[in-house]
């Protein structure tokens, strides 16, 4: 999100510190800033602030306050005083509170609607918004500085407020568009017909214009799950939309009213406030001995940091302003403490523990050989995330973070593959394996990638490794390109093509851990040798590599592996190389025998129109 370093000045009378250190010591403490660029006479600060901070974070004077905060400057207060100066009301009534827990607004009367002042328009730019009047513009400015979406309504085109789910009716938005509306959706109405979106758009017919002469204010608090769902079946993403879908605090709607109506030359009227179950800040036992039990590091200020973050303290209880509501336990008063003193402030040191030993965990014990097998293999581990993005199959969640973490995946190639795409960029071959959850029927499953040409049956000798290692035999692979992976009558999982030069396969491994500790079958390993032949063979471009290795592995049952360690493409031809073991389990094989399989491999591939090349 953008952020104007003018706009941040704005809130003190010291001279803030450089835009680079600013960028610098939010990021060690509060967010991450990602880029910080020129602008005019202006730098804008690119911020990513997290999920859990926006109902206090998602504007200037929320980043202003960590900054007063961290380089310990004063902040200007911007909750005014109005002299209201008439009793001009509107009827408002909102039909169920839990879709509008609040509903704050005022009329000023006898504006002028001009163009804005300049700092207004710079700084609106400077964040991406275009300047279109003085009404309008401070609305979408005091947005910009409190967080609060705000809202002018033309008042001699408004009879009366009502805040509705939406009928099956059109709207007219001020961008020109028509929507159609239908009752998951909530609107304000006036007595006829819906006047906004709630907390997404405002409609033309009361827009505000060069003859408006008397406004509306509306600061108003919505659900934010009604908020997100309707947003995204209109495909209307607003400024507004984006900070209620987030969820905000609804003792910010007085403030932002009050703010807005200081920046309006007019005559305010009375305030009209609609907030019959009010939030209050909630209250958390403290133990300030419990910051150097958990951060192993004594803070001798935790009080005072508790106090600059707007904290109440009363003995031993600390009561939590109402827009922060990511702090609900004293681990979070403690995680509070700890960023604000900064981590990178704290000593390491080795901790003190005392270690309990527990019960022989079996799925810890079979994950942990699983690894073992897979890492001794040149596989790498991933650790990817539970979400998929919209686009993606998986089980939509009720309250999304983003389009990219949109639901819970129900596969782990989903992401594991998207892994393996990125850093091909920069590696040709490329194994990676995950162990993670699934969704929808919530198991553990086995995830493995390679990357390269010709990799399926390089992944089958892997799986055959791992079920090998867990003592699992009588295996069968049903299928070539798409293959299901059978152990006795269980199918456990598949192994295929997921993209081009991109094979994969993934396992379950509740079934996996079942069959290792029920029905394994552990098989010594032969005491005679092995032997291992080469062959090339030149076959047509479009000749599956399966086709070449099942004619191999036919002619005899002594052959226990066939591998592919070579391949070579011109023209319309291609050479494949593969190793050819041989091994029995009951005697030393005879240099003579072996030739005689071999022999009897050249003649059915070249039976099969394949040149073998000697």
């Amino acid at each position: 999100m953008k952020f104007s370093y003018n706009f941040l000045q704005s809130f003190f009378d010291k001279k803030l510190p450089k835009p680079d250190k600013i960028g610098e010591v939010l990021t060690l403490h509060s967010f991450e800033v990602e880029t910080i660029t020129k602008f005019r006479d202006d730098f804008i600060f690119d911020i990513d602030i997290t999920p859990n901070r926006a109902a206090d974070c998602l504007s200037h004077y929320g980043i202003a306050k960590e900054i007063s905060i961290l380089f310990n400057l004063k902040l200007k207060d911007i909750n005014p005083k109005i002299k209201e100066e008439c009793n001009e009301v509107i009827d408002i009534k909102i039909k169920d509170i839990k879709e509008c827990p609040r509903y704050t607004a005022r009329v000023i009367k006898n504006v002028k609607v001009k163009q804005s002042e300049k700092y207004i328009k710079d700084r609106l730019i400077a964040c991406g918004l275009e300047p279109i009047n003085n009404i309008v513009d401070v609305a979408n400015y005091v947005m910009l500085e409190t967080g609060q979406p705000m809202h002018a309504f033309d008042y001699d085109k408004v009879d009366k407020i009502i805040v509705r789910r939406a009928k099956k009716e059109s709207f007219t938005g001020l961008d020109d568009n028509k929507y159609e509306l239908d009752p998951s959706m909530l609107v304000i109405a006036d007595s006829k017909k819906p006047i906004a979106i709630a907390g997404i758009k405002g409609g033309k017919e009361t827009g505000i214009d060069k003859k408006t002469k008397n406004i509306l204010l509306e600061a108003a608090n919505f659900n934010p799950l009604l908020i997100r769902k309707a947003s995204q079946k209109l495909n209307l993403r607003t400024d507004a939309s984006f900070r209620f879908e987030h969820g905000y605090d609804p003792n910010l709607t007085e403030i932002a009213i009050n703010r807005l109506t200081e920046l309006i030359n007019g005559k305010p009227c009375k305030l009209i406030d609609k907030y019959s179950k009010k939030r209050i800040p909630l209250k958390i036992k403290f133990d300030i001995n419990r910051v150097e039990k958990l951060l192993g590091y004594k803070i001798k200020n935790s009080i005072n940091i508790l106090k600059s973050l707007g904290m109440k303290i009363n003995g031993n209880i600390v009561t939590v302003p109402t827009n922060r509501p990511d702090i609900t336990t004293e681990v979070d008063l403690i995680e509070e403490i700890g960023r604000i003193h900064g981590y990178s402030n704290l000593k390491s040191e080795m901790p003190v523990i005392f270690l309990d030993p527990k019960l022989r965990e079996d799925n810890v014990i079979y994950i942990r050989k699983v690894k073992d097998i897979l890492k001794s293999a040149g596989f790498t581990e991933t650790y990817n995330y539970s979400f998929v993005s919209k686009k993606e199959n998986g089980i939509e969640m009720e309250n999304p973070f983003s389009e990219d973490m949109y639901g819970l995946r129900i596969s782990l190639l989903t992401n594991l593959v998207k892994v393996i795409e990125e850093n091909s960029k920069h590696r040709k071959d490329l194994y990676l394996f995950e162990i993670g959850k699934v969704y929808g029927k919530e198991k553990l499953m086995l995830a493995g990638a390679a990357l390269g040409k010709e990799k399926f049956y390089f992944l089958k000798g892997i799986i055959d490794l791992v079920l090998n290692g867990l003592g699992i035999t009588d295996t069968m692979y049903l299928g070539d390109d798409v293959a299901e992976i059978k152990v006795g009558n269980a199918i456990i999982g598949r192994i295929e093509e997921v993209k081009t030069n991109i094979y994969a396969f993934e396992i379950d491994f509740e079934k996996l851990i079942k069959l290792a500790k029920n029905e394994n079958e552990y098989l010594p390993v032969s005491k005679y040798p092995a032997a291992i032949r080469d062959i090339s063979v030149l076959v047509n471009t479009n000749t599956k590599v399966a086709e070449v290795m099942n004619e191999i592995y036919k002619h005899s049952k002594l052959i226990i592996d066939v591998d592919l360690f070579d391949i070579f493409e011109k023209a319309n031809q291609k050479s494949l190389a593969f190793h050819i073991k041989y091994q029995s389990n009951t005697k030393t094989l005879e240099s003579s025998e072996i030739d005689s399989i071999q022999k009897n491999i050249i003649n059915g591939l070249e039976s099969q129109g394949f040149k073998v090349r000697k």
